[in-house]
């Protein structure tokens, strides 16, 4: 069996539910002739009829009743996964890991910090101040600050990378 792809499948489902290929494309924003196209090339790569279609009806056969019972609620959890997901993008949260040179974790982050958390308050903040050179990488810090030395420019050096969710 060939590869069969998630449109596909849904373009099913949602003709099944409707029992109407205009129904279904109107309530998905899509053409009719996209859904057919859709269901036509399920059919091939399944090789088996999934609906019973006349110029008045559509009704699933035995098989499509058979695969649409799996895949509506298989839809509705990979639906509510996406939906999670999507809630990290919409609103920063998570832990964020700072790693940073002993004054400027005093001085100038740990002040800056108790705005940061009001603004964002679903984010955790993991400061850690510490004078040695480490592995930010490998410790899964999401940003650190540099002081002097390391480059040819004198000063602050905000350097990102990692893994936070979003700030």
């Amino acid at each position: 069996m060939q590869a069969v792809d998630f449109a596909d499948l849904d373009a099913f489902v949602a003709i099944a539910r409707h029992r109407s290929f205009r129904r279904a494309a109107k309530d998905r924003g899509v053409a009719a002739s996209t859904l057919s196209q859709s269901l036509r090339a399920l059919e091939e790569r399944l090789g088996v009829r999934l609906l019973n279609r006349t110029t008045r009806s559509v009704t699933p056969t035995e098989a499509g009743e058979e695969l649409l019972g799996r895949l509506v609620p298989a839809l509705s959890d990979i639906t509510d996964a996406l939906d999670r997901v999507n809630r990290f993008r919409d609103t920063p949260s998570g832990t964020l890991r700072l790693n940073v040179p002993m004054a400027v974790g005093e001085l100038i982050i740990a002040p800056l910090i108790v705005r940061f958390l009001a603004a964002y308050p679903q984010l955790k903040v993991e400061l850690v101040a510490e004078d040695a050179l480490v592995d930010v990488v490998e410790r899964g810090f999401d940003a650190y600050v540099l002081t002097g030395g390391l480059s040819s420019n004198d000063g602050l050096q905000l350097v990102r990378g990692g893994s936070a969710d979003k700030p």
